[in-house]
């Protein structure tokens, strides 16, 4: 069987690897960008990913190049406590989460891809430009940068824009914008709190998220990376998102320049930043569908969300797993597509629901709402078990409850 991966980020990589490791051969990776550079700012990824990565052997690399994620801390304005909870194996999960730098992630995957794959695997410079569907069974031929491609199937992994998506669903046109505005960046600081706890800190129109993913040892700096985001005001409005523009820190510092506790000063870390990008926060409208014959989507270019607990990676990851054990299964290709749409569109479009809902950050916006000068007690307006029923539902839709995770069948 020849597959053909549009896309080599964390989803196309993800992808070439469980097919190798099911031993599928004869996989090649379309990658529109001359060279693979590691960039971007962090992501993190959640322990029924990081199972997964374990399952095919990168566990220990990733670890060296990332933080495992303790806790994660929900705040107010004023920089009081909402919520708190464990995370990875402090909850009780037997693989971590991991806070990693997004090209650290995806060097990690290139490098095993090029190992196990060779090197002729990934093919840079071949952005998709056509699809031709065989019209009655048969392979599919894809034209990328003046070449045509010939496979028994072909994945879109090719993120938020996908040219393979566009092919499948003509004339949906741009990410609809939720109207905040996100910047982004990496800070090399001193560690806040116990130094593996990720925190989220603001009110209902302007956050904060912060979290240590690399470097540091003792008390000495690490690299943190952050974002902020508040609504877009009257009459700001963006072109299409670009993910590397970069901005000078002054531009968006006043925004969030009270947001200064004294655990962690989220302005200093704006102002000494290592890199600042700015884009508004879009996602993908849900599909009925991911998979017209031997063509299938994954990852952004199926489900584009807003980054909202941790989701974008992890279930790239996970598609990547349950689309090569389908592939696996049998020599029907189209069956094997079919059934892995059937199996992951129906979970992560309850995903994307609940992000365009906020998530979990949904405390944030409920803290605000009540005690927007702040509160003596959060169970003053968190009655009995809501703040944890909150958390524990937002875990099961993602599929990263400590049971689901540690007692389900690895993919």
């Amino acid at each position: 069987m020849s597959v053909l991966v549009a896309g080599a980020g964390i989803g196309g990589l993800a992808t070439a690897l469980s097919l190798h490791a099911a031993g599928i051969g004869g996989v090649r990776l379309l990658e529109a960008v001359p060279e693979i550079r590691p960039l971007g700012v962090g992501l993190n990824i959640l322990p029924n990913a990081v199972r997964e990565l374990d399952g095919l052997g990168l566990l220990e690399r990733l670890s060296a190049v990332s933080v495992p994620t303790g806790a994660l801390g929900y705040y107010n304005r004023h920089g009081q406590l909402i919520w708190r909870e464990p995370r990875g194996r402090a909850a009780g999960h037997h693989w971590p989460q991991l806070s990693i730098h997004r090209g650290a992630l995806q060097s990690v995957l290139a490098d095993a891809v090029r190992e196990r794959l060779g090197e002729g695997a990934i093919v840079t410079g071949a952005r998709v430009e056509h699809v031709e569907e065989p019209p009655n069974g048969g392979r599919v031929f894809v034209h990328a940068s003046g070449t045509r491609y010939e496979a028994d199937a072909l994945i879109g992994a090719d993120g938020i824009r996908s040219a393979v998506r566009a092919a499948l669903v003509p004339g949906e046109g741009p990410p609809p914008w939720s109207g905040l505005i996100v910047w982004r960046g990496t800070t090399w600081a001193p560690p806040f709190l116990d130094g593996q706890t990720m925190i989220i800190a603001g009110d209902d129109r302007r956050r904060a998220v912060v979290y240590p993913m690399s470097g540091g040892t003792g008390t000495g700096p690490v690299l943190m990376n952050w974002a902020v985001a508040r609504a877009a005001g009257p009459g700001e409005e963006f072109a299409p998102a670009d993910w590397n523009r970069a901005v000078p820190p002054r531009e968006f510092l006043g925004d969030f320049a009270d947001l200064a506790f004294d655990w962690l000063d989220v302005p200093a870390l704006i102002r000494t930043a290592d890199e600042a990008y700015i884009y508004p926060m879009v996602d993908r409208d849900p599909l009925p569908r991911w998979t017209r014959g031997p063509v299938t989507l994954l990852g952004d270019a199926a489900h584009a969300m807003y980054p909202m607990g941790s989701n974008g990676a992890t279930q790239a990851v996970i598609d990547a797993r349950a689309l090569a054990r389908h592939l696996a299964c049998g020599p029907d290709v189209r069956a094997a597509l079919a059934g892995y749409e059937a199996e992951r569109l129906p979970a992560v479009t309850r995903i994307q629901r609940s992000t365009r809902r906020r998530g979990p950050e949904i405390v944030i916006d409920l803290a605000h709402q009540r005690a927007p000068g702040g509160f003596r007690a959060v169970h003053d307006i968190f009655p009995g078990s809501e703040l944890q029923d909150i958390s524990q539902e937002f875990a099961r839709i993602g599929g990263f409850d400590p049971a689901t995770v540690n007692e389900g069948v690895s993919r």
